[in-house]
C-alpha cells in the first residue's frame, strides 16, 4: 500500500503510521494548496467499543521544503487530547451524537494546531475538535453534518479538519503481495496461468484517520520558487515506562521520529527489508543514503522473472546496470526542466523522498483530469504533488517497468505491457465518493452498515 504496515516496527503502531499523503493546488481555491496526511491504516469501521483515535502521545507533522534542501522550512504540528466525559461506562456514545458538544459523546478528542518556520514556533489554533468515528444510524444519524462542523476556520486563509475518514487509496493488496500476480495479467505469471480478473479493492469499506490543512500557496512558497516539496510524520518521545500503579504509561525525553511518508510506495517497495526501520528514522536529506534502491529497484529486476517474455527491453535495461535516472528525478530531485515540455517540479540537485508540486501549475478541471496524472498528460497530478484520486499504483508501476526512461533515453523502447500495468483499479473501486471541496476524502464507512 502507499504506505500501511511497510516497516517491520511501524506496522505494531499503527497509530503513528504515517499511511498516506496528499498535496495538490485545491480545485476550488486556486490560491490555495491542501495538504492530507493520513495515518491509523486499515481501520475497520465496527472497530468499538473502543473506536480508533490518534495519539495523545504521538508528535503528527506536514512538512514544506521551499528551499530544495531536504529539511523543513515549515512544519504544521498537531497534538491531541482526549476526554472522556463518564469514566464508569463502556460505552463510547451513550445515546445520538447530534453535535460536537452532545451530552451522549464519551469519549471525544481536541487538538492544537501549531506551525514552525525560522526556528521559532507559534500557535494558530488550540481545543479544536474532532468528529466522532462513523458509528452507525443510531449513534450518528447525520455524520456529514458532524464532520461538517469539524470543519475551522482558523483565519487568515488556513482551514483544517483532523478525523475520520473513509480509505481513498486503493489497491489490490491480495493480488500485489502474492508475488505480483497482477489479475489483469494473471495469464502471463511465471507461477501461475490463471484466467484474467477484475482487481479487488483491498482497502474499500476501510477508513483512515486525516488530518488536513489548506493554506495560501503564498504562506508555502519562496518568490521565484513555485516548487515545494512536501512530506508527514509521526514522532514519539523517547522514553516510555509502564506506570504499574496507575496503570498507564509515562513518556519523557524529546520526540524521535518513528514513521514518515513523501511519495507513495517507496518504502513499500522500493527500500529493501533491512532499511525499512532506518529510512522511517530519518529525514529526506538523508535519502541519498537509499538512492541505489531507486536508481536500480528491485521490482524491475523482478517483473521479467514474473512475467517471462512480457518484458524483454526492461530486462535488457536491468541487465545493463544503468541508473534509473529517470526514478531519480521522478522521486528524489523532482523534474527539470527539458524532459516534459512544458513541465517542471524541480527543487535542486539534494536527493531527497519528498513529493513534489509546482503550485504555479492550475489544478486541471475535473472532467480534463487523467487518474495517470502526468504519465496521462495531466500535469496537475501525480508526480506533479498527489490528489486523492490518483492511480499512483499504476503509475509508479508503469515508471519502474520503462515508461519514464524512454523520457531520458530516446533509443529506449519501453515494452508494450510497461504502458498497460495496472491492479485493475480506478476510482470507483471506492465506494465512498470523494468530495469536490475540503476535506476532499469521503464520508467515513459506518460500522452499522459495513458489507464487510
Amino acid at each position: 500500500m502507499s504506505s500501511h504496515r511497510e516497516a517491520p516496527e511501524i506496522s505494531k503502531d499503527p497509530v503513528a503510521d504515517s499511511t498516506d499523503v496528499y498535496a495538490f493546488v485545491s480545485p476550488d481555491k486556486p490560491d490555495t494548496v491542501t495538504l492530507i496526511a493520513n495515518y491509523i491504516p486499515l481501520q475497520g469501521p465496527a472497530g468499538g467499543p473502543n473506536f480508533y483515535e490518534f495519539g495523545d502521545d504521538v508528535l503528527y507533522e506536514i512538512h514544506i521544503d521551499n528551499n530544495g534542501d531536504g529539511r523543513a522550512d515549515i512544519s504544521y504540528q498537531f497534538r491531541f487530547t482526549t476526554e472522556v466525559l463518564n469514566p464508569d461506562t463502556f460505552l463510547y456514545n451513550t445515546g445520538p451524537i447530534e453535535s460536537l458538544n452532545s451530552p451522549n459523546w464519551n469519549r471525544r478528542q481536541f487538538y492544537d494546531v501549531f506551525v514552525s518556520s525560522g526556528g521559532s514556533e507559534r500557535t494558530i489554533a488550540t481545543g479544536l475538535a474532532c468528529p466522532p468515528c462513523n458509528i452507525g444510524p443510531l449513534s450518528t444519524p447525520d455524520y456529514t453534518a458532524l464532520a461538517d462542523e469539524a470543519v475551522h476556520n482558523l483565519g487568515h486563509g488556513i482551514t483544517v479538519f483532523a478525523g475520520q475518514r473513509a480509505e481513498g487509496f486503493y489497491v489490490d493488496l491480495g493480488s500485489i503481495f502474492d508475488l505480483a500476480d497482477l489479475r489483469p495479467f494473471e495469464n502471463l505469471h511465471a507461477f501461475g496461468h490463471l484466467p484474467k480478473a477484475p482487481g479487488v479493492n483491498a482497502t474499500n469499506h476501510l477508513n483512515v484517520h486525516s488530518i488536513t490543512i489548506q493554506v495560501p500557496i503564498s504562506s508555502l512558497t519562496k518568490k521565484g520558487h513555485p516548487s515545494i516539496g512536501v512530506w508527514t510524520t509521526a514522532s514519539r518521545q523517547r522514553v516510555r515506562v509502564w506506570d504499574a500503579d496507575n496503570g498507564e504509561n509515562v513518556d519523557s525525553g524529546p520526540f524521535r521520529q518513528v514513521s514518515r511518508l513523501g511519495n507513495p510506495l517507496v518504502n513499500e517497495v522500493i527500500n529493501p527489508l533491512g532499511k525499512k526501520d532506518q529510512w522511517n528514522s530519518l529525514p529526506p536529506a538523508d535519502d541519498k543514503l537509499f538512492a541505489g534502491y531507486v536508481t536500480q529497484p528491485g521490482l524491475a529486476a523482478l517483473l521479467p522473472v514474473l512475467y517471462p517474455g512480457v518484458f524483454p527491453n526492461l530486462a535488457a535495461l536491468v541487465a545493463s546496470k544503468k541508473p534509473r535516472a529517470d526514478l531519480e528525478a521522478i522521486l528524489l530531485t523532482g523534474i527539470p526542466a527539458g524532459i516534459i515540455p512544458g513541465f517542471q517540479n524541480f527543487t535542486g540537485p539534494v536527493l531527497a523522498d519528498m513529493l513534489r508540486l509546482n503550485t504555479s501549475i492550475r489544478p486541471t478541471p475535473a472532467n480534463k483530469q487523467s487518474i495517470y496524472g502526468l504519465l496521462g498528460g495531466d500535469a496537475g497530478g501525480f508526480p506533479n504533488g498527489r490528489r486523492v484520486t490518483d492511480d499512483v499504483v499504476a503509475i509508479e508501476l508503469r515508471a519502474i517497468a520503462g515508461v519514464t526512461y524512454a523520457l531520458i533515453d530516446k533509443k529506449f523502447v519501453p515494452d508494450a505491457a510497461a504502458g498497460l500495468l495496472t491492479d485493475g483499479l480506478t476510482p470507483a473501486s471506492v465506494s465512498a465518493a470523494f468530495l469536490p471541496q475540503f476535506p476532499y476524502l469521503g464520508v467515513p464507512y459506518s460500522g452499522y452498515d459495513n458489507p464487510s
